[in-house]
């Protein structure tokens, strides 16, 4: 009755193993060499290739970044406190590009100002003065500049009230100095604005000028007269101050006061280096406005500020002996062209042969004779073709033309 069961069928596979399986083990373990050997056999030109462009961009990766944090990141606003720098560049993120916004550039640049003021930075240092010019371009950038003007005016009038009050405690460490010029570079920026037709306010413009050179010329002549002090520090280059100068000048020639604007050529011109080529292109203001002078009779003139008191104004000269004058100075303006080489010379001043050239043909048509007039607008040309000069050209084309009209009245 008893038998003996036999062993189930199941028992002996449980130990069986696919085919697949045992492949798959057997397969020895894949090296990223082996990897990469096999696909140097596959694609012996493009894998190494790639290989080679993903470790140079790699490696220029890891020094950029570093490069990057340092110089644009941090290197800016190493003088900043790390909150205020924080605020500025997210300022400067949204004043640039397609991210540009002036409501939010503004407020982060407001939110600076207020944390560096709550950290006790100085309100008149570099840097502040910096991101307040910074707000005022901005604006001006944008189109904005009664709101650039109005930035621009209230830090005008704290550096006026700095130097009222405090000033006087100053004079040893520069900070005295550096408010002033401040205010003159604050004053010659203002008038360019005020000039500008958006604004077209050139009373205002010409107020801030005359304030800018008297402030200047002012403070020169103490440091001649009583000496630099101890720690002053440095104050108008003759460059900047020659610059100043000109602006002004250039004021009153654009409202068509020549005989103002010419004395303030030549004390710019005084100034000027020996080599630069801005020194013709002064030259050839001071003829030009030689040649215009005709100031208006005192009871008919305009309201005008009067010249700065180092640059008396006299009668006027006959009109002859000013023309003759006008054609010296632009003869001397040639002339001093000349004499400069590179890498003095610049475009500058092939810009400025070409308008003194028409301006000698101006002159010679001024007294009628038109065949002189005529070679000299001709030179004209052709110097302001050689120079890229294409205004040049063109009004020397037109006066060419008015002298043919004129010959055909004649005849």
């Amino acid at each position: 009755m008893l038998s003996r069961t036999p062993p189930r069928a199941a028992l002996r596979l449980a130990f069986a193993r696919c085919p697949a399986q045992q492949r798959l083990h057997s397969r020895p373990a894949s090296t990223v060499r082996e990897q990469f050997r096999a696909q140097c056999r596959k694609s012996p030109v493009f894998f190494p290739l790639a290989v080679t462009v993903i470790v140079v961009v790699s490696g220029m990766a890891a020094l950029y970044v570093p490069w990057y944090y340092h110089h644009v990141i941090v290197k800016p606003y190493h003088n900043f406190p790390e909150p205020v720098a924080q605020k500025l560049r997210k300022a400067l993120f949204y004043s640039r590009g397609k991210w540009l916004d002036l409501r939010e550039a503004n407020r982060h640049f407001r939110q600076a100002l207020a944390l560096a003021d709550d950290l006790g930075m100085d309100p008149f240092s570099d840097e502040i003065m910096g991101v307040k010019y910074t707000i005022a371009a901005l604006f001006e950038d944008a189109g904005y500049y009664s709101l650039a003007v109005d930035v621009l005016e209230i830090m005008r009038s704290d550096c006026r009230r700095w130097v009222d009050d405090c000033s006087h405690a100053h004079w040893h460490n520069g900070n005295r100095s550096r408010v002033l010029k401040n205010m003159v570079h604050i004053n010659v920026k203002l008038a360019q604005l005020y000039d500008i037709r958006y604004v077209n306010e050139p009373d205002s413009g010409e107020k801030r000028l005359v304030e800018a050179v008297e402030s200047a010329l002012r403070e020169r002549r103490r440091r001649e007269t009583e000496g630099v002090k101890t720690g002053e520090g440095p104050w108008l280059t003759d460059g900047e101050l020659g610059a100043t100068l000109e602006a002004l000048g250039t004021h009153y020639e654009h409202f068509d006061a020549h005989h103002l604007a010419t004395p303030l050529f030549v004390k710019a011109l005084e100034l000027a280096a020996p080599t630069s080529c801005h020194r013709v292109v002064l030259m050839n203001n001071i003829s030009a406005c030689l040649a215009q002078q005709s100031p208006p009779p005192s009871a008919d003139a305009p309201a005008l500020s009067p010249a700065p008191a180092d640059f008396p104004v006299s009668s006027t000269p006959p009109r002859a002996l000013l023309i003759d004058q006008a054609r010296q100075w632009a003869t001397r303006a040639l002339a001093q062209a000349s004499t400069i080489t590179p890498p003095d010379r610049n475009d500058e001043c092939d810009v400025a042969c070409a308008v003194a050239t028409h301006n000698l043909g101006e002159f010679f048509e001024m007294e009628g004779r038109l065949h002189e007039a005529r070679q000299k607008y001709q030179d004209a040309a052709k110097l302001a073709k050689a120079a890229g000069f294409a205004e040049g050209q063109t009004n020397a084309r037109a006066a060419l033309q008015r002298l043919k009209e004129l010959e055909k009245h004649r005849a």
